[in-house]
């Protein structure tokens, strides 16, 4: 079974600490975290109050009380929403958390659909799943048959990891300013 602690370990290495970059969709952040997308995050109150303390952003670090709710939160708004716990490969479930980080949990997850659908050596192996971006028993059971078939994850992993890459050229390419992001983006990928 996978463990959470090491793929957030992992990802927390991308995901920074005090932003507010005005180009960047997400807008104020900390630690990965959007305050446009998740506005009702606890950790704003705490990240508010010390905004005008010395030693701020810094600061936010120290705070063991904001990096618990930082935890917390990747593990219930991620994690927990692709079956991390129940996934048989460490590899597989730290690129779906990766990625659903950075991109979306349904997004992430129909990556890992449409690579396994493309691994499946026209349905010889196991029949092709619906890419719909929701991961329940029949797409764990579909992992599961793959994995046991090739021995390891590498194929699945590198197709994600195209998908991905794809993704964020077609975002550069049609807002160029979010270039700014591609050399850290293409570290994901």
């Amino acid at each position: 079974m996978a463990d959470f602690t090491e793929a957030y370990m992992h990802t927390s290495t991308h995901e920074g600490g005090y932003a507010n970059d005005s180009i960047d969709r997400g807008g104020e952040t900390y630690r990965g975290i959007s305050r446009v997308h998740h506005p009702g995050w606890d950790g704003w109150n705490k990240i508010d109050a010390l905004k005008g303390e010395a030693g701020f952003p810094g600061s936010l670090e120290s705070e063991g009380k904001l990096q618990a709710s930082v935890e917390a939160f990747y593990k219930q708004k991620y994690w927990d929403r692709f079956l991390g716990d129940d996934i048989y490969s460490q590899q597989v479930a730290m690129e779906l958390y990766d990625t659903g980080v950075n991109m979306g949990v349904r997004r992430s997850v129909r990556f890992l659909q449409n690579g396994l659908n493309l691994l499946n050596r026209n349905q010889e192996n196991y029949e092709d799943l619906i890419v719909d971006g929701w991961l329940g028993q029949q797409t764990l059971g579909v992992l599961a048959k793959y994995l046991s078939l090739d021995g390891n994850s590498d194929a699945l992993i590198k197709l994600m990891n195209i998908q991905q890459g794809a993704r964020y050229v077609g975002i550069m390419e049609h807002d160029s300013s979010q270039e700014k992001y591609a050399r850290g983006w293409l570290q994901r990928a």
